[in-house]
């Protein structure tokens, strides 16, 4: 397997950061971005615009919470990155955002239940939704891992949304696809209450997710 440098890795976290941006599901500031680093992670820092970061602009952040290379502030996010690395080792990389959507259900403090089987993208028959906690707290992290059990997404109350992957690329794809089914759920909710699918059927869509896209 071929290693992949700390500098290759901020390109990329500045690259995913940029492309979030640009499809509408955090622009300007609001969200994080972040990617494993040997025992550290890399992350975007607080409070700087997406459209001028640079690779020099990511900090290097160890598992103590302690900033190991970097001139600028790490995100305030940061304690819920490293805490979700801590718990879910699987996790190579962590996409947060404010998309419009999700965030507006987020208000509703409630999951996103299987009204469409694609929701199983989170790893499961919904998508929770993690208690409310103020933005920047080890609560709000700590609220984030319990609700990511068994999940690689969830939404936060009254905030927005998080997803992992094992790479960048995915981390962002189902957060992408998180934003969509969020759209579709609260156009339902407009017309009527939308039928969930049982728990049997959600089962059957979970086997055949083990293979999709993989053949």
């Amino acid at each position: 397997m071929t290693r992949v440098s700390a500098a290759q890795l901020r390109r990329r976290v500045v690259a995913t950061a940029k492309e979030m941006s640009a499809r509408g599901l955090s622009p300007h500031k609001s969200g994080n971005v972040s990617v494993r680093c040997g025992d550290a992670m890399l992350v975007t820092p607080s409070g700087l615009a997406y459209e001028g970061m640079k690779p020099d602009d990511i900090v290097h952040v160890g598992s103590d919470g302690a900033v190991r290379a970097g001139e600028r502030e790490a995100s305030s996010e940061a304690p819920m990155h490293l805490a979700i690395y801590a718990a879910r080792p699987e996790a190579g990389a962590i996409v947060h955002c404010h998309s419009m959507a999700a965030t507006a259900l987020s208000t509703l403090r409630k999951p996103i239940p299987a009204f469409h089987y694609m929701v199983t993208v989170a790893g499961g028959k919904d998508i929770p939704c993690a208690r409310y906690q103020t933005f920047g707290t080890p609560a709000l992290a700590k609220a984030a891992v319990a609700a990511l059990k068994g999940r690689k997404a969830c939404l936060l109350a009254n905030h927005g949304q998080i997803a992992f992957g094992e790479t960048l690329d995915e981390a962002l794809s189902i957060a992408d696809q998180i934003e969509q089914l969020a759209r579709m759920y609260l156009d339902a909710l407009q017309v009527g209450k939308p039928t969930v699918l049982g728990d049997a059927e959600m089962k059957r869509v979970m086997k055949k997710f083990e293979t999709y896209g993989k053949g």
